[in-house]
């Protein structure tokens, strides 16, 4: 019985020693294809002790190689999408991956095993980083979710990359002299915070400036004609300051203005015409469509100032618009004065009686009849011209010293007399025939060298 036990207790240890065999052998290191892979348990341990040594007398506090020489860094941008642009607020919204490779040789390494290190977000904030800040930036954030979008890879050699992604509201002050016909480039600029030129260089790298696909970006009312990257050196009273600039070249598009303002303007306009057409009598329609043509404009100017700034100088589309209300009231006008002169200048008339015999009951009896004189003439009463009618016995007053003395005359009665020299006479009965030619083509003239003058030159 014994000597079963004791046979049992064989087997059992020799199955515990195989299998602890193998465990082991599972986590030991193995080659395959002749290339060399290191076991979780000794990667692990091998980084950590790396890791370790390189961060035990490391200082963040201080910058690579000072007191040597200036820290070189090289930047990456990739742009992922542009807009939306506030023309109100002068301000654009960009989302970009910001890279910037340095060398730090305090973070070199020997090691057969790995060429890079590529580790998360939790290593930043245990060596040196640039202070980089975007000076045009009014908010800005990084992204978080899932995690922190930030990359940090060390190489053996000390070379660092560091790549985060940022949302950035910038500042783009737009020059609106051209609106809507106007084009701008929209700055993004960085520098050091702190350190001057004579501690940190920025260079960019080849290629340094790329954009993604342009269909998803939210540009909505701009195309995007390029990009362009410059360096400069500002001088300040701290010191000189190497400052990026990345330039967004980007064009307004006209089709929404051209829909909620320019048509509905040119119709406006084109609509108070039609009261040229109108008989003068019809002061109820002539009278109704102009106030409500000019109500109409007041409006539409009124929308168009909704897109943009109150900005302190004129606009291409507050020319427009003025003048699109200027000739709308001038129709109106039209119609008041042609109205004036044809209803509040009429001739004073007065009829005479005169006394005829009755030769059958032998009394006089009165009748009023029209008496037939001569050719009509003007007489002068109480230093004012008169233009005597004598077939119906109407007087005609010329206004002397008032209207006659103009250099225009618009009475068709007050056509003879020395007043008349040197002056030009415009029958105010054909007003309306005279706008229908004039306010047409003063009109086409103006577009022709808005458009022109704003589109071309």
């Amino acid at each position: 019985m014994s000597a079963k036990l004791l046979v049992g207790f064989f087997l059992l240890s020799v199955f515990q020693a195989c299998s602890r065999k193998v465990e082991e052998d599972d986590f030991e290191d193995f080659t395959t294809n002749q290339k060399w892979v290191m076991s979780p348990k000794t990667h692990d341990t091998d980084v950590t002790l790396l890791l370790n040594k390189l961060l035990r007398e490391y200082d963040k506090k201080l910058r690579p190689d000072i007191g040597m020489k200036p820290t070189v860094i090289d930047v990456d941008i990739y742009v992922n999408s542009i807009g939306p642009v506030s023309s109100i607020n002068m301000e654009y919204q960009i989302d970009i991956f910001f890279a910037q490779t340095w060398t730090d040789s305090r973070l070199r390494f020997n090691s057969t095993m790995k060429r890079s290190l590529t580790l998360n977000s939790n290593m930043v904030g245990l060596i040196w980083i640039p202070d980089t800040i975007f000076r045009n930036s009014k908010t800005a954030e990084a992204h978080w979710i899932t995690t922190p979008n930030q990359l940090l890879r060390i190489w053996n050699d000390g070379k660092i990359l560091y790549t985060l992604r940022l949302t950035i509201n910038a500042e783009c002050q737009l020059q609106l002299h051209n609106f809507p016909m106007d084009k701008h480039s929209c700055p993004l600029i960085f520098s050091s915070y702190g350190y001057p030129q004579e501690e940190m260089i920025y260079r960019w790298r080849k290629n340094s400036v790329e954009a993604a696909d342009q269909k998803s970006w939210r540009l909505y009312q701009f195309d995007f004609m390029g990009l362009r990257n410059t360096s400069d050196i500002v001088q300040t009273s701290a010191g000189d300051y190497i400052v990026m600039t990345i330039y967004f070249d980007l064009s307004r598009r006209m089709g929404y203005f051209t829909i909620q303002t320019y048509i509905p303007c040119i119709l406006t306009v084109v609509l108070s015409w039609v009261s040229f057409w109108i008989k003068k009598d019809a002061t109820p329609a002539r009278t109704a469509l102009g106030i409500t043509t000019v109500l109409t404009m007041t409006t539409l100017s009124t929308i168009a100032r909704n897109s943009l700034p109150r900005v302190s100088y004129v606009t291409a589309m507050d020319l427009f618009v003025t003048v699109c209300f200027l000739f709308v009231f001038a129709a109106l006008m039209e119609y008041a004065t042609l109205n004036y002169y044809s209803s509040c200048r009429k001739p004073h008339c007065t009829k005479k009686k005169k006394s005829l015999p009755d030769v059958s009951f032998g009394h006089m009896m009165n009748y009023s009849v029209l008496e037939m004189r001569p050719p009509p003439t003007v007489i002068a009463l109480n230093n004012a011209m008169y233009w005597q009618e004598f077939e119906d016995n109407c007087i005609y007053e010329c206004l002397d010293g008032k209207d006659c003395q103009s250099f225009f005359c618009c009475y068709e009665e007050c056509k003879s007399g020395s007043w008349r020299k040197g002056r030009i006479h415009i029958d105010i009965l054909e007003l309306d025939s005279y706008s229908r030619v004039f306010f047409p083509t003063s009109f086409l003239l103006f577009n022709l060298v808005y458009w022109v003058g704003y589109l071309y030159l």
